[in-house]
Protein backbone atom coordinates (compact mmCIF):
# COMPACT_ATOMS: atom_id res chain seq x y z
CA UNK A 1 0.00 0.00 0.00
CA UNK A 2 2.49 2.64 0.44
CA UNK A 3 5.50 3.43 -1.37
CA UNK A 4 6.85 6.70 -1.84
CA UNK A 5 7.42 7.83 -5.62
CA UNK A 6 11.12 8.21 -6.02
CA UNK A 7 10.41 12.26 -6.92
CA UNK A 8 9.61 14.42 -4.05
CA UNK A 9 6.65 16.56 -5.34
CA UNK A 10 5.12 19.61 -3.00
CA UNK A 11 1.87 19.19 -1.74
CA UNK A 12 -0.54 21.93 -2.40
CA UNK A 13 -2.38 24.10 -0.66
CA UNK A 14 -5.89 22.24 0.16
CA UNK A 15 -8.85 24.36 -0.53
CA UNK A 16 -11.33 25.65 2.40
CA UNK A 17 -14.04 22.72 1.75
CA UNK A 18 -11.32 20.28 2.61
CA UNK A 19 -10.10 20.96 5.68
CA UNK A 20 -10.81 19.37 9.28
CA UNK A 21 -10.16 20.61 12.73
CA UNK A 22 -7.28 18.61 14.50
CA UNK A 23 -8.94 15.61 17.50
CA UNK A 24 -8.87 17.28 20.79
CA UNK A 25 -12.20 15.11 22.15
CA UNK A 26 -12.65 12.85 25.30
CA UNK A 27 -13.71 9.93 22.99
CA UNK A 28 -11.09 10.27 20.37
CA UNK A 29 -8.91 9.72 23.48
CA UNK A 30 -10.61 7.25 24.67
CA UNK A 31 -10.22 5.15 20.78
CA UNK A 32 -7.10 5.58 20.51
CA UNK A 33 -6.57 4.49 24.10
CA UNK A 34 -8.82 0.97 23.39
CA UNK A 35 -7.10 0.56 20.10
CA UNK A 36 -3.28 0.76 22.15
CA UNK A 37 -4.36 -1.63 25.10
CA UNK A 38 -5.91 -4.41 22.88
CA UNK A 39 -2.82 -4.02 19.80
CA UNK A 40 -4.91 -3.40 17.58
CA UNK A 41 -4.01 -1.29 14.14
CA UNK A 42 -6.36 1.20 12.23
CA UNK A 43 -6.65 2.54 8.76
CA UNK A 44 -7.71 5.95 10.77
CA UNK A 45 -4.75 6.47 11.65
CA UNK A 46 -1.83 4.52 9.37
CA UNK A 47 -3.51 5.89 6.17
CA UNK A 48 -3.31 9.67 7.75
CA UNK A 49 -7.57 9.97 7.29
CA UNK A 50 -9.20 13.63 7.30
CA UNK A 51 -12.01 12.61 8.84
CA UNK A 52 -10.19 9.88 12.08
CA UNK A 53 -11.59 13.62 14.76
CA UNK A 54 -15.27 13.28 14.03
CA UNK A 55 -15.11 9.30 14.03
CA UNK A 56 -12.71 8.67 17.25
CA UNK A 57 -15.35 10.94 18.84
CA UNK A 58 -17.98 8.92 18.30
CA UNK A 59 -15.89 6.09 19.25
CA UNK A 60 -15.61 4.50 15.49
CA UNK A 61 -13.20 3.18 14.44
CA UNK A 62 -12.09 0.61 11.28
CA UNK A 63 -9.90 -1.98 12.64
CA UNK A 64 -6.91 -3.01 10.35
CA UNK A 65 -6.34 -6.04 10.88
CA UNK A 66 -3.02 -8.46 10.06
CA UNK A 67 -0.69 -5.87 11.32
CA UNK A 68 0.53 -2.34 10.40
CA UNK A 69 2.84 -3.35 7.69
CA UNK A 70 2.02 -3.82 3.49
CA UNK A 71 3.53 -6.39 1.24
CA UNK A 72 2.53 -3.51 -1.60
CA UNK A 73 3.97 0.20 -2.69
CA UNK A 74 0.89 1.96 -3.75
CA UNK A 75 2.03 5.89 -4.53
CA UNK A 76 -1.24 7.34 -2.73
CA UNK A 77 -1.13 5.57 0.31
CA UNK A 78 0.51 5.90 3.94
CA UNK A 79 0.56 2.85 5.04
CA UNK A 80 4.01 1.70 5.15
CA UNK A 81 6.27 -1.17 3.38
CA UNK A 82 7.86 -3.90 4.10
CA UNK A 83 8.27 -7.56 5.57
CA UNK A 84 4.97 -8.27 8.03
CA UNK A 85 5.12 -9.59 11.36
CA UNK A 86 3.84 -12.90 11.87
CA UNK A 87 -0.40 -12.74 12.09
CA UNK A 88 -1.15 -12.66 15.95
CA UNK A 89 -3.88 -15.34 16.62
CA UNK A 90 -5.57 -13.47 19.36
CA UNK A 91 -6.65 -10.73 16.77
CA UNK A 92 -9.93 -11.46 16.05
CA UNK A 93 -10.57 -11.75 20.25
CA UNK A 94 -9.33 -8.15 20.67
CA UNK A 95 -11.65 -6.89 17.36
CA UNK A 96 -14.46 -8.49 18.84
CA UNK A 97 -13.59 -6.74 22.44
CA UNK A 98 -12.88 -3.65 20.83
CA UNK A 99 -16.21 -4.06 19.55
CA UNK A 100 -17.91 -4.87 22.78
CA UNK A 101 -16.54 -2.16 24.45
CA UNK A 102 -16.92 0.50 21.85
CA UNK A 103 -20.84 -0.39 21.75
CA UNK A 104 -20.58 -0.71 17.66
CA UNK A 105 -23.67 -0.93 15.91
CA UNK A 106 -21.59 -1.45 12.65
CA UNK A 107 -17.94 -2.26 12.40
CA UNK A 108 -15.64 -2.14 9.01
CA UNK A 109 -12.52 -4.37 8.85
CA UNK A 110 -9.83 -3.67 6.44
CA UNK A 111 -6.21 -4.82 6.34
CA UNK A 112 -2.87 -4.42 4.80
CA UNK A 113 -2.19 -6.58 1.80
CA UNK A 114 -0.30 -9.57 2.86
CA UNK A 115 1.22 -11.06 -0.48
CA UNK A 116 3.46 -12.97 2.00
CA UNK A 117 0.47 -15.33 3.34
CA UNK A 118 -0.48 -18.33 0.96
CA UNK A 119 -4.30 -17.15 1.50
CA UNK A 120 -3.43 -13.51 1.22
CA UNK A 121 -4.68 -13.31 4.57
CA UNK A 122 -8.46 -14.45 4.08
CA UNK A 123 -8.73 -16.96 6.75
CA UNK A 124 -7.95 -14.42 9.33
CA UNK A 125 -10.93 -12.32 7.95
CA UNK A 126 -13.01 -15.29 8.40
CA UNK A 127 -11.63 -16.05 12.04
CA UNK A 128 -12.52 -11.82 12.62
CA UNK A 129 -16.22 -12.15 11.28
CA UNK A 130 -16.50 -14.95 13.41
CA UNK A 131 -15.35 -13.67 16.86
CA UNK A 132 -17.75 -10.88 15.97
CA UNK A 133 -20.76 -12.80 15.64
CA UNK A 134 -19.51 -15.12 19.11
CA UNK A 135 -19.42 -11.47 20.98
CA UNK A 136 -21.22 -9.07 19.49
CA UNK A 137 -23.99 -10.90 17.55
CA UNK A 138 -25.85 -7.39 16.57
CA UNK A 139 -22.84 -6.15 15.47
CA UNK A 140 -23.41 -5.44 11.08
CA UNK A 141 -20.04 -6.38 9.82
CA UNK A 142 -17.91 -4.47 6.99
CA UNK A 143 -14.96 -5.83 5.19
CA UNK A 144 -13.03 -3.70 3.17
CA UNK A 145 -10.13 -6.79 1.88
CA UNK A 146 -7.18 -6.40 -0.49
CA UNK A 147 -7.47 -8.50 -4.19
CA UNK A 148 -6.07 -11.04 -2.94
CA UNK A 149 -3.93 -11.32 -5.76
CA UNK A 150 -3.35 -14.60 -7.31
CA UNK A 151 -5.80 -16.26 -4.63
CA UNK A 152 -8.69 -14.31 -5.18
CA UNK A 153 -11.11 -17.16 -6.39
CA UNK A 154 -10.67 -19.65 -2.85
CA UNK A 155 -10.05 -16.42 -0.92
CA UNK A 156 -13.45 -14.63 -1.76
CA UNK A 157 -15.46 -18.06 -1.36
CA UNK A 158 -13.88 -18.59 2.04
CA UNK A 159 -14.88 -14.97 3.21
CA UNK A 160 -18.25 -15.06 1.68
CA UNK A 161 -19.16 -18.07 3.63
CA UNK A 162 -18.61 -16.48 6.72
CA UNK A 163 -21.37 -13.95 5.63
CA UNK A 164 -20.50 -10.54 6.14
CA UNK A 165 -22.92 -7.89 6.06
CA UNK A 166 -20.97 -5.72 3.34
CA UNK A 167 -18.04 -6.98 1.04
CA UNK A 168 -16.10 -3.80 0.09
CA UNK A 169 -12.69 -3.40 -2.42
CA UNK A 170 -11.60 -0.22 -3.65
CA UNK A 171 -11.06 0.34 -6.99
CA UNK A 172 -8.96 3.17 -6.09
CA UNK A 173 -8.52 5.43 -9.69
CA UNK A 174 -9.56 4.48 -13.10
CA UNK A 175 -7.50 1.74 -14.91
CA UNK A 176 -5.17 4.13 -17.03
CA UNK A 177 -3.63 5.74 -13.78
CA UNK A 178 -2.78 1.93 -12.52
CA UNK A 179 0.75 1.61 -13.76
CA UNK A 180 1.65 4.58 -11.66
CA UNK A 181 -0.77 4.35 -8.48
CA UNK A 182 -1.76 1.03 -7.95
CA UNK A 183 1.23 -0.86 -9.72
CA UNK A 184 0.86 -3.92 -7.42
CA UNK A 185 -2.74 -4.72 -8.53
CA UNK A 186 -5.02 -5.29 -11.74
CA UNK A 187 -8.17 -3.16 -12.53
CA UNK A 188 -10.33 -6.09 -13.71
CA UNK A 189 -9.19 -8.51 -11.33
CA UNK A 190 -10.25 -6.31 -8.85
CA UNK A 191 -13.62 -5.87 -10.66
CA UNK A 192 -13.84 -9.85 -11.24
CA UNK A 193 -13.33 -10.13 -7.40
CA UNK A 194 -16.61 -7.89 -6.35
CA UNK A 195 -18.39 -9.92 -9.70
CA UNK A 196 -17.95 -13.05 -7.86
CA UNK A 197 -19.01 -11.96 -3.97
CA UNK A 198 -21.94 -11.39 -5.79
CA UNK A 199 -21.96 -14.32 -7.85
CA UNK A 200 -21.61 -16.93 -4.76
CA UNK A 201 -23.78 -14.59 -2.53
CA UNK A 202 -25.92 -12.38 -3.96
CA UNK A 203 -27.51 -11.14 -0.30
CA UNK A 204 -24.43 -9.81 0.51
CA UNK A 205 -23.56 -6.19 -0.12
CA UNK A 206 -20.58 -5.15 -2.38
CA UNK A 207 -19.63 -1.93 -2.34
CA UNK A 208 -15.71 -0.04 -4.03
CA UNK A 209 -14.45 3.19 -3.71
CA UNK A 210 -12.48 6.03 -5.98
CA UNK A 211 -10.26 8.44 -5.75
CA UNK A 212 -10.72 11.56 -7.61
CA UNK A 213 -8.17 14.43 -8.27
CA UNK A 214 -5.11 12.12 -9.32
CA UNK A 215 -5.38 13.26 -12.97
CA UNK A 216 -8.65 10.94 -14.15
CA UNK A 217 -10.69 12.35 -16.93
CA UNK A 218 -14.49 12.57 -16.54
CA UNK A 219 -15.49 10.12 -18.94
CA UNK A 220 -12.80 7.78 -17.67
CA UNK A 221 -14.67 7.98 -14.26
CA UNK A 222 -17.86 7.35 -16.05
CA UNK A 223 -16.16 4.45 -17.87
CA UNK A 224 -15.08 3.07 -14.05
CA UNK A 225 -19.42 3.62 -12.88
CA UNK A 226 -20.56 1.45 -15.63
CA UNK A 227 -17.50 -0.88 -14.94
CA UNK A 228 -18.94 -1.56 -11.68
CA UNK A 229 -22.67 -1.57 -12.39
CA UNK A 230 -21.67 -4.91 -15.02
CA UNK A 231 -20.61 -6.29 -11.75
CA UNK A 232 -23.51 -5.78 -9.64
CA UNK A 233 -22.12 -3.29 -7.11
CA UNK A 234 -24.57 -1.83 -4.92
CA UNK A 235 -22.53 1.20 -3.15
CA UNK A 236 -20.24 3.33 -4.74
CA UNK A 237 -17.90 6.01 -2.38
CA UNK A 238 -16.10 8.84 -4.38
CA UNK A 239 -13.72 11.32 -2.16
CA UNK A 240 -10.81 13.23 -2.99
CA UNK A 241 -7.31 12.21 -3.21
CA UNK A 242 -4.79 13.82 -0.47
CA UNK A 243 -1.47 13.70 -0.93
CA UNK A 244 0.16 11.89 2.60
CA UNK A 245 3.63 12.97 2.04
CA UNK A 246 5.69 15.13 -0.92
CA UNK A 247 7.09 11.54 -1.61
CA UNK A 248 3.56 10.06 -2.57
CA UNK A 249 1.68 10.96 -6.09
CA UNK A 250 1.00 14.15 -6.52
CA UNK A 251 -2.65 15.73 -6.54
CA UNK A 252 -3.42 16.90 -9.78
CA UNK A 253 -6.36 19.03 -8.85
CA UNK A 254 -8.97 19.52 -5.94
CA UNK A 255 -12.44 18.28 -7.24
CA UNK A 256 -14.95 20.77 -5.99
CA UNK A 257 -17.77 19.72 -3.71
CA UNK A 258 -20.22 21.00 -6.91
CA UNK A 259 -18.02 18.24 -9.29
CA UNK A 260 -18.55 15.65 -6.05
CA UNK A 261 -22.70 16.31 -6.48
CA UNK A 262 -22.53 16.30 -10.23
CA UNK A 263 -20.51 12.72 -10.50
CA UNK A 264 -23.26 11.23 -7.90
CA UNK A 265 -26.04 12.33 -9.78
CA UNK A 266 -24.77 10.16 -12.89
CA UNK A 267 -23.87 7.52 -10.65
CA UNK A 268 -27.58 7.54 -9.20
CA UNK A 269 -28.90 7.32 -13.04
CA UNK A 270 -26.43 4.27 -13.32
CA UNK A 271 -28.45 2.46 -11.03
CA UNK A 272 -26.25 2.62 -7.87
CA UNK A 273 -28.03 1.41 -4.24
CA UNK A 274 -26.45 4.20 -2.76
CA UNK A 275 -23.82 6.72 -3.46
CA UNK A 276 -21.32 8.83 -1.21
CA UNK A 277 -19.62 11.50 -2.88
CA UNK A 278 -17.98 14.39 -1.35
CA UNK A 279 -14.35 15.51 -0.83
CA UNK A 280 -13.97 14.00 2.44
CA UNK A 281 -15.85 10.59 1.48
CA UNK A 282 -14.01 7.68 2.70
CA UNK A 283 -14.48 4.36 2.40
CA UNK A 284 -15.61 3.64 6.21
CA UNK A 285 -17.22 6.96 6.61
CA UNK A 286 -20.49 7.26 8.06
CA UNK A 287 -20.42 3.27 7.27
CA UNK A 288 -22.97 2.41 9.48
CA UNK A 289 -25.51 5.06 8.89
CA UNK A 290 -24.78 3.99 4.69
CA UNK A 291 -25.35 0.28 5.91
CA UNK A 292 -28.57 1.35 7.30
CA UNK A 293 -29.68 3.25 3.92
CA UNK A 294 -28.65 0.35 1.59
CA UNK A 295 -30.66 -1.83 3.28
CA UNK A 296 -33.82 0.00 3.31
CA UNK A 297 -33.18 1.11 -0.47
CA UNK A 298 -33.05 -2.39 -1.12
CA UNK A 299 -36.30 -3.75 0.84
CA UNK A 300 -37.92 -0.32 -0.88
CA UNK A 301 -36.51 -1.84 -4.36
CA UNK A 302 -37.81 -5.47 -3.40
CA UNK A 303 -40.93 -3.97 -2.34
CA UNK A 304 -41.41 -2.82 -5.52
CA UNK A 305 -40.64 -6.02 -7.63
Amino acid sequence: MNEMSPVAAPRQRKPDWIRVKAPTSTGFAETKQLMRRLNLATVCEEAACPNIGECWTKKHATVMILGDTCTRACAFCNVKTGMPRAVDPLEPEHVAVAAAELGLEHIVITSVDRDDLPDGGASQFVEVIEALRRNTPNTTIEILTPDFRNKAQAAVESIVAARPDVYNHNLETVPRLYPTIRPGARYYASLRLLESVKRHDPSIFTKSGVMLGLGEERLEVHQVMDDMRSADIDFLTMGQYLQPTPRHAKVADFVTPKAFDAYAAIARAKGFLLVASSPLTRSSYHAGDDFAKMRAAREAQLAKA
